[in-house]
């Protein structure tokens, strides 16, 4: 008879992982961060557990989109008042926050809930080459 394997919380190993979004198309790129935070390429993976790694997401700015996304996907909050809709297509998304793109992609590849606000938390996105966390020694994620 087989069981069904549950991963434990002290047998989860944890890594980092950059991954440089440069000339790299916006929603393929964001399954893959989305796999890599929930674990789904370790063979202890659990659909209820964290068992994700760490991603460094660098030059985030040069991020790119096929088809007419630029002019014609629209990102759109509301407030709860009347007149309260906002509405920012890609192009001025890009230009201004760049790194809210590409988390926003990824977090709606994740689970919504409890899970997903603690898998989001281990994504760290920079619009430039710059980042801080040299110190994990990242290993660059080429997928």
């Amino acid at each position: 008879m087989k069981k069904t394997y549950v991963a434990k919380k002290e047998e989860i190993k944890r890594a980092w992982f950059l991954v440089d979004a440069k000339d790299k198309i916006l929603g393929r790129l964001a399954t893959k961060i989305a796999v890599l935070l929930r674990g789904k390429h370790k063979p202890i993976f659990t659909p209820h557990i964290d068992t994700g790694d760490n991603v460094v997401v660098i030059n985030a700015a040069k991020i790119r989109v096929t088809g007419r996304k630029l002019k014609e996907k629209v990102y759109r909050r509301y407030s709860g008042y009347p007149g309260g809709l906002k509405e920012v297509y890609l192009a001025e998304m890009l230009k201004n926050r760049p790194t809210t793109v590409v988390k926003l992609a990824v977090q709606r590849m994740l689970p919504t809930g409890p899970l997903g606000r603690q898998l989001i938390k281990k994504l760290k996105i920079y619009a430039d080459e710059k980042h801080f966390h040299q110190a994990q020694n990242p290993e660059v994620y080429e997928g």
